[in-house]
């Protein structure tokens, strides 16, 4: 059976082939040589696709996937990083719930104005007091589309 190239590996696992070549410069996957200028891969790539894009679901960074995979492309699942990225989510989905009760509280409350809303004013107080915070991704993303917009404008 022949290799599969990188446009057929991002067919079949969707991930993109921009993506696939940042995974092989990160050294998540490899290509097993080329077909023309295709990068061809080995059809164990979309097992490791797929462990990198579950591990990405969970939260875990490129670093610490990378981490997962030894030189000679064995994995290694370190079960203590496991946990606690499960303690970590834990944490996550407990904070959502309680951001999710409060705006729908906020959503129907018949105060006159949500700053006259004890349940909204619980939640601005935890805003400044740090316990609520924007995920690095999107604010990131956020900064970049302002900057793009700011640019497109000039």
């Amino acid at each position: 059976m022949p290799f599969p190239d990188i446009a057929e590996v991002a067919r079949r696992s969707g991930v993109p082939a921009s993506t696939l070549r940042f995974y092989e410069e990160r050294r998540l996957i490899a290509s097993v040589g080329r077909k023309g200028l295709r990068r061809q891969f080995d059809a164990s790539v979309y097992e490791r696709l797929a462990l990198i894009t579950l591990a990405r679901a969970a939260g875990f960074s490129l670093n610490e996937i990378a981490n997962v995979f030894s030189p000679t492309g064995r994995v290694h699942i370190d079960r203590a990083l496991l946990s606690a990225k499960a303690d970590e989510l834990d944490r996550s989905i407990v904070r959502i719930r309680a951001m999710r009760d409060g705006l729908r509280h906020a959503a129907v409350c018949r105060a006159p104005s949500h700053f006259e809303c004890p349940t909204f004013r619980k939640l601005l107080a935890a805003a400044a007091a740090g316990a609520i915070r924007v995920p690095e991704s999107r604010t990131r993303k956020s900064a970049r589309n302002v900057s793009k917009a700011g640019k497109r404008k000039s």
